[in-house]
């Protein structure tokens, strides 16, 4: 027995930071959100001209994390605790903004120069309660360091960025537990992949169509699929063509959400505060 499907959302395309394109099938007007996560960005793909190249300048966030993944060109980024870095196709950025942190996600000079193609994907990441208000940190994995398991007929191959899959662990730590994990399937490819029961899981499509369930439903590219809570199974399928899918997944935290922007937290008064303290300057600043 495999998870069923409960619906699929269409990703919504709209304009973030400084005027990049992005995909979004939540938050929107069709699902507010998908407790432990409350946002997924699909950045592009997009094709900038040099001098194109766009970004996200200083901007703050408090009480949740966020997950840069990218898939092709580079970006930047700085923050108010003065650290720096610069993401390259397959790296992944785990930041944990707990209490608060002011940080930029720009393209590099030389990349905004020459110009090319940006592809990548924004996840946030709900904080628990008790973790509302930790120390800021990151996780930088680069993409050779980011543990890849293939299956026995080698039709199948999966990064694992959180969680577990085909055996295999991933190197990132997270505050509760998540899965997330690139799925890449070659033609008439086919896996049964086991997740925790009590896990909320969805998957979002990257290129192709992929079969879902055991109904083996078509889901396209920029396709969100929400699966039931009602086995220990997913059935991932491809069809004539390869599939790019991404699986994702998290215990529920089923605590009050409040969210003004980049703010999310439990009360209104801890929004207002973190206002506050953003405005005060008690967030940092950065240094370009």
């Amino acid at each position: 027995m495999s998870r069923t499907i409960s619906s699929i959302i269409p990703a919504i395309r709209t304009v973030e930071g400084g005027g990049f394109v992005v995909h979004r099938p939540f938050p929107t007007r069709l699902l507010m959100d998908f407790d432990p996560f409350l946002l997924l960005d699909e950045m592009g793909p997009v094709d900038y001209a040099p001098g194109e190249a766009k970004g996200a300048p200083d901007h703050p966030h408090r009480g949740f994390e966020t997950v840069t993944y990218m898939l092709e060109g580079e970006f930047g980024h700085k923050d108010s605790a003065g650290h720096a870095g610069t993401l390259r196709p397959g790296d992944v950025q785990w930041m944990t903004a707990g209490a608060g942190v002011l940080h930029s996600e720009m393209p590099g000079e030389e990349f905004a120069r020459r110009g090319g193609r940006v592809h990548g994907l924004q996840l946030w990441v709900n904080l628990p309660q008790r973790d509302k208000m930790i120390a800021p940190h990151y996780q930088e994995i680069p993409s050779a360091q980011i543990p890849v398991a293939t299956s026995d007929d080698g039709k199948v191959r999966v990064k694992v960025i959180a969680g577990e899959a085909l055996g295999v662990k991933a190197a990132i730590d997270t505050r509760t537990p998540i899965l997330y994990q690139h799925f890449s399937l070659q033609p008439g490819a086919k896996i049964e992949h086991r997740v925790p029961r009590d896990f909320r899981v969805f998957a979002y499509g990257l290129s192709g169509t992929a079969l879902h369930g055991p109904q083996a439903q078509p889901v396209r590219a920029q396709q969100m699929v929400i699966f039931k809570d009602d086995a220990d199974t997913i059935t991932l399928a491809a069809g004539d063509e390869p599939v790019e899918v991404l699986l994702f997944g998290g215990v529920p935290l089923k605590e009050p959400v409040v969210r003004y922007g980049p703010f999310v937290m439990n009360t209104e008064d801890e929004i207002r505060q973190a206002v506050a303290d953003y405005q005060a300057g008690r967030m940092g600043a950065i240094t370009h």
